[in-house]
């Protein structure tokens, strides 16, 4: 009998892997305060590695490439062994002599909010990436977070000249004249984000703003009240949130982005990516654990299949 089985798209996630430590408590402390957590676990984090989770996870194949600290860094071996777990090829990191991989501590309140302090080491900016035709090699999408725009630029241009969808995870006010906002063709912002970039409080009007410097898509993820989009005929349109009991957002922004480039990735077209992506966010938002509470491609499936019930 002849597979039929379509491929797996396969994902290169370009971003800076942090190590988190995550503190589950009643309420965030005030200045100068001291209060006890009642759970603690070690994970590693960043966005384009928790997006490589979701890949992994939801249906496709994810490569982690970026900056990481020193080869002796007893911290860089355990985020190693985490991603081999997943699946996760390693084959794009790169230790920097001398460096600390970045460090997040992250606190997470009884309705599910967190509150993260992290240190990132600015030379890590200073990373040499491979060959853009080696990591470009049999790449079906790239999945970028927005602050490697200083050294990962030119590999999305060649990426977007070459025909793959390069996929940005805006987390950050950035400068409206950034390069990576022509380079790439889909921009997904957070909220905040959005507004600190374009100047501007309102999302529409924010939006709007943006589309102007730019060919590519463009979105922002609000939360509970969904995702709001320009369609190819500068139309707004909007993908609702699913509501669910929500017990830790940690990483869930990020299993959207790792979603949507699957979808993407597999011919979906733009809603029905959007709305997969908010399944598998909702989903990892009923369970503790950053990224690595991510349900399967199955669970997303079945989720989906009873809200069209």
């Amino acid at each position: 009998m002849t597979n039929t089985a379509k491929p797996k798209p396969r994902i290169l996630c370009v971003g800076i892997p942090v190590r988190d430590l995550t503190f589950r408590i009643e309420a965030v402390p005030g200045r100068g305060n001291k209060i006890p957590a009642s759970a603690y676990e070690e994970i590693c984090g960043g966005n384009a590695l928790n997006a490589g989770i979701g890949i992994a996870r939801l249906g496709g194949t994810a490569t982690m490439c970026g900056p990481m600290g020193d080869a002796s860094e007893i911290a860089g071996r355990f985020i190693f062994d985490k991603l081999g777990e997943e699946g996760i090829a390693t084959t794009g990191l790169i230790h920097m002599p001398g460096l600390v991989t970045p460090i997040s501590a992250v606190m997470v309140d009884p309705t599910g909010e967190r509150t993260i302090v992290t240190f990132r080491d600015p030379r890590l900016w200073n990373v040499a990436l491979p060959d853009a035709d080696a990591l470009l090699e049999n790449c079906d999408a790239i999945m970028i977070e927005s602050r490697c725009a200083g050294f990962a630029t030119p590999l999305c241009a060649e990426a977007t000249r070459r025909g793959i969808p390069v996929v940005v995870d805006i987390d950050s006010a950035m400068a409206m004249n950034e390069g990576l906002l022509t380079a790439s063709s889909h921009l997904i912002f957070s909220a905040e984000a959005l507004h600190a970039t374009a100047g501007v409080a309102d999302d529409e009007a924010a939006l709007t703003k943006v589309a102007k410097l730019t060919h590519a898509f463009v979105a922002v993820t609000r939360g509970p009240k969904g995702t709001l989009w320009l369609d190819a005929d500068k139309q707004f349109q909007q993908t609702p949130a699913f509501p669910v009991h929500v017990v830790d957002t940690l990483g869930a922004g990020d299993i959207f982005h790792g979603g949507f480039a699957v979808a993407f990735s597999e011919g979906q077209d733009i809603p029905s990516a959007l709305r997969f992506a908010s399944a598998a966010a909702a989903l990892k938002c009923t369970r503790p654990g950053g990224a690595f509470a991510c349900p399967d491609r199955a669970e997303v499936e079945a989720f989906l299949a009873d809200k069209r019930k």
